[in-house]
């Protein structure tokens, strides 16, 4: 499908950071209502918030049993719930409850009370992210990244055999030419999910995109985004300033955990084995900063 990426748009995802990924999806008989939950650094001081959940998703093939809400990073049991992940992750996998697409990208809308914003589910390319204060890489954080918060969250990494990400990651495209178009190129077949989420958090639905034209597209449009002329034009800065394509928009902390995983890991890969290993890439949903919603 989009295994065969011409060698110049491949050398353009190289240059802007992104990469195709694999996504898995629950089966056909998984209820995605209990599947799908909510970021695990939410409702940090609302217990309540997370036991309803629970009593709500029970046994239930979920989401919620592959993440650490971190509400509960204090509890003197946590080493087991990191070994519980971990097994959980293995444990959809043999028994197929997640299903892998082949490579491709997701075209997301999610209804909020102010309208659809649309997302664009890729990877991005670790190597072109530095959190630290004053960076000036392609992609960036937003706010200051908290040392402290980091460990809990490479240590429930470092052994995953899945990611459950739920980084957002900002683009600023105020014409509209990354995301917005590609509701014109999918059709109804290419639908994967739609479906109400739990807790009153609205609707979500996704799409794959299927297209090698549409892939192209937006690999194009993403480029022209990063050319760095046209990035010092619009934000009137000197060539001292590095070009950004993106900002964290949320999810900083995991990003930066994924990058400290990755920075562990690579030491002992070859040369060619950093090029294409999975951890060098991590799973987010990019949205423009113009997005109506």
């Amino acid at each position: 499908m989009l295994t065969d990426l011409k060698a110049s748009i491949k050398k353009s995802m190289n240059a802007i950071g992104v990469e195709i990924p694999e996504i898995m999806l629950p089966n056909k008989q998984v209820d995605l209502k209990k599947w799908a939950v909510v970021a695990c650094d939410q409702y940090t001081s609302q217990r309540s918030y997370w036991h309803s959940v629970e009593q709500y998703v029970s046994d239930s093939p979920s989401t919620l049993h592959m993440i650490f809400p971190e509400v509960y990073l204090e509890d003197e049991n946590s080493e087991q719930r990191i070994a519980n992940i971990v097994n959980v992750m293995h444990k959809y996998i043999d028994e197929n409850v997640l299903v892998p697409l082949p490579p491709s990208l997701i075209y997301v809308e999610r209804t909020l009370s102010t309208g659809i914003r649309k997302g664009l589910m890729i990877a991005l390319d670790l190597e072109k992210y530095d959190y630290h204060e004053g960076s000036q890489s392609l992609i960036r954080a937003t706010e200051g990244t908290v040392l402290d918060r980091l460990p809990p969250r490479v240590k429930i990494r470092k052994n995953a055999v899945l990611e459950v990400p739920h980084t957002m990651v900002l683009i600023d495209d105020p014409e509209k030419t990354v995301i917005e178009p590609i509701s014109r190129e999918i059709s109804e077949e290419d639908k994967l999910y739609d479906f109400e989420l739990m807790m009153n958090g609205g609707r979500i639905a996704g799409y794959q995109v299927k297209k090698q034209a549409a892939v192209n597209r937006i690999i194009n449009a993403l480029a022209k985004l990063a050319d760095p002329l046209k990035f010092r034009e619009k934000y009137n800065v000197g060539e001292d300033k590095g070009v950004m394509l993106f900002a964290m928009g949320d999810g900083n902390h995991s990003f930066a955990a994924a990058k400290a995983c990755w920075e562990s890991l690579k030491t002992s890969l070859s040369e060619e084995e950093r090029q294409n290993h999975p951890a060098r890439f991590a799973l987010v949903e990019l949205v423009n900063v113009h997005d109506d919603s």
